[in-house]
């Protein structure tokens, strides 16, 4: 498998009064055979909800679901008891494992929200439900990679049930970063925010994304202030 580059303007497209949404892989009534996944990442969905609006309570079962706000602020419920807001600078990690409910709305009545919604194929089935939220200092990922998400919770990273890290990094143009992979069998899909980078051949903007399965130590060069996502992913 190669490298493989995901165009913003190719993503699926979902609008529906108050909730528009972006669909890197196939999801809901989104349907492309050649974008399924990336390895075991099965859903990266960048939604914007408008005030007061949201995700009435729904299942779900045996999944990783990441969410990251990017702006606004998310209120969530779910049937473990939680009732937390998150907000952009803050990371939510819920293991459904056998089984949980939740509930997803914009906290905001007047502002809209935008996070997004990560899917990943856990590691182990049927373990019992799982919560996890934290705020990140920003500063601690100018010009390198933050480490927010990962299985073991390395420099204050939140656990996921599955050999995943997931680094955010924001970049100064001209600066030049290289990411080096945890696991050498992962592969990484590089999620642009914001800005203008290059990966060897390829041009990034906005919510542009590479799906790279196999190159270790990837050079990454800005050439405006951008911010970026790596997610690093078991490919089997």
């Amino acid at each position: 498998m190669s490298r493989e580059f995901h165009p913003a303007d190719e993503r699926g497209v979902y609008h529906h009064g108050w909730l528009h949404s972006y669909h890197s892989f196939s999801f809901g009534s989104y349907y492309d055979p050649e974008r399924m996944g990336f390895g075991l990442l099965r859903a990266l969905n960048d939604d914007r909800v408008a005030p007061s609006m949201g995700f009435e309570t729904h299942p779900h079962n045996n999944m990783e679901i990441i969410s990251i706000p990017l702006k606004g602020r998310l209120q969530h419920e779910d049937s473990m008891g939680n009732r937390h807001v998150i907000q952009a600078g803050e990371i939510q990690v819920m293991s459904a494992g056998t089984g949980v409910a939740h509930s997803e709305y914009n906290d905001s009545d007047s502002d809209e929200v935008n996070f997004l919604q990560i899917w990943v194929i856990p590691k182990q089935h049927n373990i019992e439900p799982r919560y996890g939220q934290k705020a990140f200092d920003e500063n601690g990922r100018k010009n390198r990679f933050q480490l927010v998400v990962s299985p073991d919770e390395r420099d204050g990273s939140i656990w996921i049930n599955q050999d995943a890290y997931f680094s955010l990094a924001d970049m100064d143009d001209n600066q030049t970063l290289f990411y080096k992979k945890h696991r050498p069998e992962n592969g990484v899909f590089i999620f642009l925010l914001d800005g203008n980078v290059q990966i060897d051949l390829d041009e990034l903007n906005p919510r542009d994304a590479l799906a790279i399965p196999e190159d270790d130590n990837i050079e990454i060069r800005a050439h405006a202030n951008s911010k970026l996502l790596c997610i690093e992913v078991p490919m089997a």
